[in-house]
């Protein structure tokens, strides 16, 4: 529909605007010249990329999209969880939920489409995105390669990897095992984090860690029977932490402990955060735990939160708090 001197200054949407050459012109006219609103929506880093950044200065606020969060997942669903006797009361509501959402992920469309169909509806989406994002869009002759990197990171997410270990496992150079990294992260289907480090030297020199967009788009490259679940719950935390604007880090102590989110805000350390399907065995207790204090001498941090989210009821261990994973998602109001 098209309207003819409207009366008030119309808004205007451009999806996937990336694909029109010389948008940015266009796009830069229409802001000078006062005419409209504009919304711009596109699926890969071309839309931030530097030229355009230059051509739009100052022009434009950035606003990254996620998939669906649990709490926005339930919404869809129609299920309201405000307080923690919705927590109890629709106990066994919100735990089928979450199960479905840690199985097939968070893309909307998923949530309309049956069990097989979902996962069709995934692989069209890597497939998309690996085509249309990555190959067309850099020019690459290797797809099989590259489909084979994105599955093994995918699948394996959270994964530690270097750039070197990936050229060796897949009899490449470093520049392309480095590119193909990068390509997958530019089009948004991995995260990469850095080891936490006060040198923004060793930062860069260290390996990193990787997180799918979307535990479902991991599912489709899995092979059957090998147990992923504490995975996919620290992928899950991981996405939120990124909705809730923190920066992230991961840590490794000296003697080789790992803690999954060195969790910085306004240029400060806050949080440290361990992700675990239970702690009601002495020796996952003890594994999850142990970090927290070599890091906090490593590190030299005195205050600090120091949490531990989990399937299990929220509790207290020292001075280490311990949240239920579905509350901690849900943001609920403190029990206090």
């Amino acid at each position: 529909m098209e309207t003819l001197n409207p009366d008030s200054k119309p808004y205007i949407f451009l999806d996937e605007v990336q694909n029109i050459p010389s948008w940015e012109k266009w796009v830069n006219k229409e802001y000078e010249l006062k005419l409209s609103y504009l919304t711009l929506s596109g699926s890969n880093s071309s839309l931030l990329s530097s030229e355009i950044s230059s051509a739009l200065s100052g022009r434009y606020v950035s606003v990254m999209v996620y998939p669906l969060s649990f709490k926005e997942y339930l919404s869809f669903k129609e299920l309201v969880v405000t307080s923690r006797l919705d927590l109890v009361s629709k106990k066994i509501e919100i735990s089928r939920f979450f199960s479905a959402y840690i199985n097939d992920g968070g893309f909307p469309k998923v949530l309309e489409y049956e069990a097989l169909e979902k996962r069709e509806l995934l692989i069209s989406y890597k497939d998309s995105i690996l085509l249309k994002d990555i190959v067309a869009r850099f020019k690459l002759k290797n797809f099989i390669v590259l489909e084979d990197i994105a599955a093994f990171v995918l699948a394996n997410s959270p994964l530690i990897q270097s750039t070197n270990k990936l050229k060796n496992d897949f009899s490449i150079s470093y520049d392309m095992a480095r590119d193909y990294l990068d390509y997958l992260q530019k089009a948004y289907m991995i995260f990469a984090i850095k080891k936490f480090d006060y040198s923004l030297k060793k930062q860069n020199a260290n390996d990193k860690k990787y997180y799918t967009i979307d535990v479902g788009l991991s599912h489709i490259f899995r092979v059957a029977n090998r147990e992923f679940y504490g995975a996919d719950l620290e992928n899950i935390i991981f996405l939120e932490l990124l909705r809730r604007g923190f920066k992230l880090y991961y840590y490794k102590t000296d003697n080789d402990l790992e803690i999954d989110f060195i969790v910085e805000k306004d240029r400060k350390i806050v949080e440290l955060i361990q992700v675990s399907k239970s702690l009601k065995e002495s020796k996952t207790l003890k594994r999850e735990l142990l970090p927290f204090e070599k890091t906090c001498q490593e590190l030299q941090l005195n205050d600090v939160r120091r949490l531990v989210i989990t399937e299990d009821n929220s509790h207290a261990i020292e001075d280490i708090e311990v949240i239920n994973i579905k509350e901690w998602l849900l943001d609920l109001p403190s029990k206090h």
